[in-house]
């Protein structure tokens, strides 16, 4: 696709290329900061085997639930599935679904890290459990530490306050929770916002994304359920 203007007029247009088996970031934590637009656009779009990355897998039908529910997810890594994630829990249960479960702090740096262009670093986070099968361990400075490798997805999935038309982002309270850290690991950024704005306008200590992190805009006002 080929446009000068990160700008796009629905939700339909700015998911319209995502393929049957692409990896997607989506942010958001306990409710706060999730895509569901976005979501909502990608379930009427219909793509299948899924990679999904996120902290949660959805409330009832909302949040990533509505793409369970309509069976798009194949493999899902998250920190917290949530008691609420009765879609995921039904065909997890059936072996349906894959899980890869993260500590939190670790999704986050494992996030932040392909960002940053590192391919892997070391932790003492999991050492002894389920989360350190198959992984290398290294004792470093008298601690034992595991390998984690970094991740990264083809699409990043935000939701913003506000933008300008370059793509800077400004973040409302707790919605900033994983979506900046997101942005930066996918090669494509999809952002719905509230507002765009001049640019110029935006104040530069407020902007938490930078504009060469986001390649794709949409505005919307509140959540529109199918």
């Amino acid at each position: 696709m080929t446009r000068k203007s990160k700008i796009f007029s629905t939700v339909d247009e700015i998911v319209a290329d995502i393929r049957d088996g692409a990896s997607i970031m989506f942010g958001g934590f306990g409710g706060a900061g999730f895509p569901n637009n976005l979501i909502q656009g990608l379930a009427r779009k219909g793509a299948k085997n899924l990679s999904v990355i996120s902290n949660n897998c959805g409330t009832g039908d909302g949040e990533l639930g509505i793409l369970f529910k309509n069976r798009q997810i194949r493999r899902v890594t998250a920190a917290f599935p949530g008691p609420g994630a009765t879609y995921f829990q039904e065909q997890f249960d059936k072996g349906e679904v894959e899980l890869e479960l993260v500590p939190q702090g670790i999704l986050c740096e494992r996030m932040r890290a392909h960002g940053a262009g590192i391919p892997a670093f070391f932790s003492p986070v999991g050492v002894g459990t389920d989360v350190a099968k198959g992984k290398e361990e290294r004792v470093i400075r008298g601690k034992r530490h595991i390998l984690e490798e970094s991740i990264g997805a083809d699409y990043a999935f935000i939701k913003a306050h506000r933008a300008d038309a370059l793509g800077n982002l400004v973040f409302r309270k707790g919605a900033r929770n994983f979506n900046p850290v997101m942005a930066t690991a996918a090669k494509t950024t999809l952002v719905e916002v509230e507002e765009i704005v001049e640019v110029g306008s935006l104040d530069p200590e407020a902007i938490v994304t930078p504009f060469i992190f986001v390649h794709r805009i949409v505005v919307v006002q509140g959540l529109r359920y199918v």
